[in-house]
């Protein structure tokens, strides 16, 4: 079974169930499902894997062994483009912005995808997506700093690690919502996350 990602241009950031609309309007066919955009064709022509589909729209298909590689490709391509870009396997769509405060932050899941500088909602959203087959998720600026998170059974552990200073710090926090503020925070340079919970040395 191939793994799709469609890309098309959006003036604004969209939620990921505004995505979803939008895909599947492109699948019936319905050519005003979103205005046509130069970044299309310069995505497809430029993507080995994609198809523009319409002046709108274009769609990347490959086979799961590859969809790794070619998801990061896609991802940072549709942004250089100026298109978002949405993954309807995982339910996740990828805006243009809001970006954090780190130039070339990465996102690491546990079910492979990587993104280089991505945009605070789709963060808040991989966050939710987190379950026995994505069992973490971090946020990396290397050689500095990162966050990271896994589900506990009653809850989610949060690990923060400053490289700089080798000091690494562990706690837990009972709802995900409290693990979406901390990325949101850390992502934003903020670091009040840090005062607000119990934390132990690693």
């Amino acid at each position: 079974m191939s793994v799709e990602l469609a890309v098309w241009h959006e003036p604004e950031p969209i939620t990921k169930e505004h995505a979803e609309t939008v895909f599947q309007a492109f699948r019936r066919g319905e050519p005003d499902a979103a205005a046509p955009h130069p970044g299309v064709a310069a995505f497809a022509a430029r993507l080995a894997e994609a198809e523009r589909v319409s002046p709108a729209c274009a769609v990347v298909t490959v086979d799961p062994d590859r969809a790794d590689e070619v998801s990061g490709e896609a991802f940072a391509l549709a942004r250089e483009c100026g298109l978002v870009c949405y993954d309807p396997q995982r339910g996740l769509v990828h805006n243009l912005a809001p970006l954090g405060v780190y130039s070339g932050m990465q996102m690491h899941t546990g079910d492979g995808m990587i993104v280089v500088d991505p945009d605070l909602r789709l963060v808040t959203d991989a966050l939710a997506t987190m379950a026995p087959q994505n069992p973490f998720t971090a946020l990396v600026v290397f050689g500095e700093h990162f966050i990271q998170t896994s589900p506990e059974i009653t809850g989610y552990e949060l690990e923060y690690k400053d490289s700089v200073q080798d000091l690494m710090f562990r706690t837990h926090v009972p709802d995900l919502e409290t693990v979406q503020d901390a990325f949101t925070e850390y992502a934003t340079g903020g670091r009040a996350f840090l005062d607000g919970h119990d934390w132990r040395r690693v």
